[in-house]
């Protein structure tokens, strides 16, 4: 990539900031001290993937992609995955009509802009599968028709880490298809004083519609565009492939790792960075960008053995050993 397609790139990038900082500013108003949490939910919009994420309840979860879906005037669904929950409930179904003596499609709650998934864990295998088949794919098919999912899509589904009871594995295959997985904490003390604030008064704060979803597809396309040079792809590769060897990288994880990445953690690595690269006002990305996103992209990817799981070992300290010795450009 030459100089002026740089330039051009970072001209633009200009114009795109102006929409993204808008709309960090509209759901800042509104959610308190998950920062990091909505910085993600941007990542996983402006890439077009899906965010999985595992927090306690009341961390405003539902709030924050509620909050994101009328900043973008977009269709907001929440799908409450429960053990009795049927594919039928998720993506829709073919409904008798009587006085026309005809069936007619039903369309069931995945057809909107933003769903969330509130905890996926909960509902059987085949729940899961339909809702991570038209999250691949973009389109559900009912009794023979194929219908498109309205773009934006994206799906935040949450796993609560303390109930297991009743709960129903997502296969490490499916989980693939999440581009990130975040974990939420509680809110800090100074944090807690306004949040209790904010939701104790008579006007509680609500966001405004500041960007159409026109715009945000724009900027989806535009993400791909930012630049990534042939170092920072060669720094990735690097990456995954010490997850599948770590031998290779004076690594001791062989005991520890069942399975490393699978090469949609390249994809999304590179992809996260270039929206990272985006929120960060910058029209090409740089090793700081992949450190940043790489826990979040990678920590669902590998899968540890069972006596790492036994010694108290995380993915999340594996990631840690793995930034540390391959080498950045």
């Amino acid at each position: 990539m030459n100089d002026l397609d740089i330039k051009e790139i970072n001209d633009k990038i200009k114009e795109e900031s102006a929409f993204i900082d808008l709309l960090m500013m509209e759901m800042n108003k509104v959610i308190i001290g998950q920062s990091h949490m909505i910085e993600r939910l941007l990542i996983g919009l402006l890439g077009n993937g899906h965010v999985l994420l595992e927090g306690v309840p009341g961390l405003a979860k539902t709030l924050a992609i509620n909050t994101l879906s009328k900043a973008i005037n977009g269709k907001f669904s929440r799908i409450q995955f429960t053990p009795d929950l049927l594919p039928s409930d998720v993506i829709g179904t073919n409904v008798y009509n009587m006085p026309k003596n005809e069936f007619s499609i039903k369309k069931g709650p995945i057809f909107g802009n933003f769903i969330l998934a509130d905890e996926i864990n909960r509902a059987p295998p085949k729940v899961q599968s339909a809702l991570l088949e038209a999250m691949q794919e973009r389109q559900v098919s009912i009794h023979g028709d194929t219908f498109e999912i309205e773009k934006p899509f994206l799906v935040l589904a949450t796993q609560n880490p303390i109930e297991s009871e009743g709960t129903y594995r997502l296969p490490e295959a499916q989980i693939d298809r999440f581009a990130l997985k975040l974990i939420i904490n509680y809110p800090s003390k100074d944090h807690e004083k306004l949040i209790i604030q904010r939701n104790t008064q008579e006007n509680k704060p609500t966001a405004k519609n500041i960007v159409s979803k026109d715009v945000v597809l724009e900027i989806q396309k535009f993400v791909q565009k930012i630049y990534a040079d042939e170092k920072i792809e060669e720094y990735v590769s690097a990456i995954v492939d010490a997850t599948r060897n770590p031998k290779n990288y004076d690594l001791e994880l062989e005991d520890m790792i069942e399975f490393g990445a699978s090469p949609r953690a390249s994809i999304w690595l590179i992809l996260a960075a270039k929206a990272h690269a985006l929120l960060a006002g910058r029209g090409f990305v740089i090793p700081d960008d992949i450190k940043s996103i790489a826990h979040d992209v990678l920590r669902h990817r590998i899968i540890l053995t069972f006596e790492a799981e036994a010694e108290g070992n995380t993915s999340d300290a594996i990631i840690d050993k793995i930034l540390e010795k391959v080498r950045a450009p």
